[in-house]
């Protein structure tokens, strides 16, 4: 039999981070790679006594398909959630997703054609890089300043003012950088939206795990009718719920009602719809009782003292010539190693000595713009101890890799 495969297959890639962890599945790996929550914050007997409610109140609805939507009330409640006074957001303007990842999917399904111009900030997260990648984009690094990507970026470059396509930006505690982006760059990120008729994929997984300071308005609030917004249950929940979702724009905006027809149509050839039995577990976890703002603070305070464990130990084990910045929220560090340093190529030998973490060439649509010397830490994994254990191991892998290059 002769199998030929879709052009468009040949812009697919296989993520860097799934990849190496497999590598940390050896015994004694202490792993810094993955951005996977603390299962440790997993509200267990909370899920199992819903899930036995589910069952024997629900079972032969939660078993049988549901809309494509998502379930009503699921809807109404994530629009409570997410509305601020002067943004209000309807239920009907919430598409549930199976997971944030596929509301990536099904966007760039729908508004991406080959050889259409997309922003994207540089670093990004490479999930998103994943999903449009397929869809054949004609990617334009987004760079930035101390304050984070520029606005004026935004702008057409060429002669018939062809405006871009759309721009992808994770603006609270950025995956890979753990970067926020200030109230005052948000609003002129808003401006530049509406004068620049730029669609804007605002993906926000990780604004609710704030440490110091509560992250300011997601630029959605500003510029609704410009703003396709993302969220997710995974990293305040739990991931294997694969609840996510997408609030499109209001009626009122200009293609706003197609939009969400197409996105609608995308996620029937996709799944039909998000598991029904996991959405009915998450109303009826809420109908119990169970307080997800308590939840999550206590999430923060864990990751917290998890964040500080990391910075200590960094500034205590850590190379001269490193460099790096305390991120005010999210999961992850952002370090640049020392001269000579090679992330990529050093990986197998930082393995070797038990300890794992993630190249932050990964994250780069430009490679001229990626450092070599670059490397995505995760913190919320792991204990106190053991982050203090990895990052010592980290820095005798790095001290090693500069005696062998002097």
């Amino acid at each position: 039999m002769s199998l030929t495969l879709a052009a468009r297959t040949q812009q697919m890639t296989s993520s860097a981070i799934r990849e190496i962890l497999k590598l940390t599945e050896r015994p004694g790996v202490l792993s810094l790679a993955g951005g996977l929550p603390s299962p440790d914050s997993f509200p267990l007997d909370a899920l199992a006594q819903a899930s036995e409610r589910v069952w024997r109140t629900q079972g032969a609805q939660a078993m049988q398909y549901a809309n494509s939507e998502g379930l009503m009330p699921l809807r109404e409640w994530i629009a409570r959630r997410v509305s601020l006074p002067h943004w209000p957001v309807r239920p009907e303007q919430v598409l549930v997703t199976t997971g944030s990842q596929q509301g990536l999917d099904l966007l760039g399904k729908v508004l991406i054609d080959p050889g259409s111009e997309v922003l994207v900030e540089q670093p990004t997260y490479l999930g998103a890089l994943q999903a449009f990648s397929a869809y054949e984009p004609a990617y334009r690094p987004w760079l930035a300043d101390a304050q984070g990507p520029d606005p004026q970026a935004l702008q057409p470059r060429n002669a018939i003012n062809v405006p871009v396509r759309a721009a992808y930006l994770v603006p609270s505690f950025q995956n890979p950088t753990g970067h926020a982006i200030d109230a005052d760059r948000r609003a002129a990120m808003a401006a530049a939206l509406r004068a620049h008729r730029v669609t804007l994929i605002e993906d926000n997984p990780y604004g609710e795990l704030w440490y110091d300071a509560l992250p300011p308005a997601p630029i959605a609030a500003s510029a609704p009718h410009q703003t396709v917004y993302l969220g997710s249950l995974s990293k305040v929940l739990a991931p294997g719920l694969r609840i996510g979702y997408v609030v499109t724009p209001p009626d009122e905006a200009p293609g706003a009602l197609a939009l969400r027809a197409r996105l609608l149509q995308a996620k029937q050839a996709s799944d039909l719809h998000t598991p029904g039995f996991n959405q009915r577990l998450v109303l009826q976890l809420l109908a119990d009782g169970f307080d997800l703002d308590a939840h999550v603070a206590s999430v923060r305070q864990r990751y917290k003292a998890q964040r500080d464990a990391m910075a200590q130990a960094l500034t205590h084990h850590l190379p001269d010539g490193c460099l790096w910045q305390v991120p005010q929220g999210g999961m992850f560090f952002w370090v640049q190693g020392p001269d000579g340093f090679d992330a990529a190529a050093s990986l197998p030998d930082a393995v070797e000595q038990g300890v794992a973490y993630v190249p932050g060439s990964a994250f780069y649509v430009d490679a001229t713009l990626a450092s070599r010397q670059q490397m995505r830490l995760s913190f919320v994994t792991l204990s106190v101890a053991q982050i203090h254990d990895a990052v010592a191991r980290l820095a005798e892998h790095l001290r090693r890799k500069g005696r062998r290059s002097c």
